[in-house]
């Protein structure tokens, strides 16, 4: 990490965010060196707007957040900022509070830095988004014993950090498999309050909707299981190689125990 002036890259994904997204553009903070927008399939004018305001577009047509962030961060692999954020395209975004969220990465004190959404009014979070975030930080703190407040969209993470990590989900369980792997790899993680908005225009794609509620949620939800089955799987095949071959009758009880929770 440099000492002085990281450069610091923002990820924007946006699929028909035409009406919000300058507003976006306009409040990002002076200390990003470079702004990206991932144009996910958009059929309206959203690389456009991009454009005009001076942002590099990346182009992916197959929608899913996670899958624009991995197109954004392989369109960053070639020349890799130190920092990297990501922020929503929907005005929601509190874009005042970032460089608060950067500073603790920038000085090295922290990897990453997650905003902890604060509704400035109650229509700023739907009950499903509510809910299902309860839910999935409940199950983070039962498997991983680490209190997690949110899984909100803007964050900020080393780009070392980033690279550990091996993101890999390319749809709604983005956030959640970023914050279960940034406490399996031991990541120096922070969470900071931020106001949160509703968006400035625009029709959301997940949370107000029926569909995009199930999927979203079924997603996180999957990610979750997946990531502790690999993690058990992990454990399991670290007993066998502790124990040599003439204790294997000391390791059969921790076994069955982990292999009952992997059937389950």
């Amino acid at each position: 990490m440099k000492t002085t002036h990281p450069e610091i890259a923002v990820i924007i994904p946006a699929r028909n965010e035409e009406l919000s997204l300058a507003g976006v553009l306009k409040n990002i903070p002076p200390q990003i060196t470079r702004v990206m927008v991932v144009d996910n399939g958009s059929t309206d004018g959203t690389a456009r707007i991009a454009a005009a305001y001076g942002a590099l577009v990346v182009t992916e047509p197959v929608a899913g957040y996670g899958r624009a962030c991995l197109a954004g961060l392989a369109a960053l692999r070639s020349h890799p900022p130190d920092i990297v954020a990501f922020v929503d395209a929907d005005g929601s975004d509190e874009l005042a509070c970032l460089p608060v969220l950067i500073a603790p990465v920038a000085a090295g004190e922290q990897d990453l830095v997650l905003g902890q959404r604060i509704p400035v009014e109650r229509k700023a979070l739907s009950f499903q988004q509510r809910f299902g975030h309860l839910l999935a930080t409940g199950l983070i703190r039962l498997f991983w014993n680490h209190s997690y407040h949110d899984l909100g969209p803007m964050r900020v993470i080393s780009w070392m950090a980033l690279e550990r990590l091996a993101m890999a989900d390319q749809d709604f369980g983005w956030t959640v498999e970023m914050q279960v792997r940034a406490l399996k790899h031991g990541l120096k993680i922070q969470e900071i309050k931020v106001p949160y908005h509703k968006r400035t225009a625009g029709k959301s794609k997940i949370s107000r909707t029926i569909s995009g509620t199930v999927k979203a949620g079924s997603t996180i939800l999957w990610v979750i299981g997946r990531e502790l089955a690999h993690e058990l799987r992990q454990r399991k095949q670290q007993t066998v190689t502790a124990y040599p071959a003439g204790c294997a009758e000391q390791s059969h009880s921790e076994l069955n125990i982990i292999d009952v929770a992997l059937s389950d």
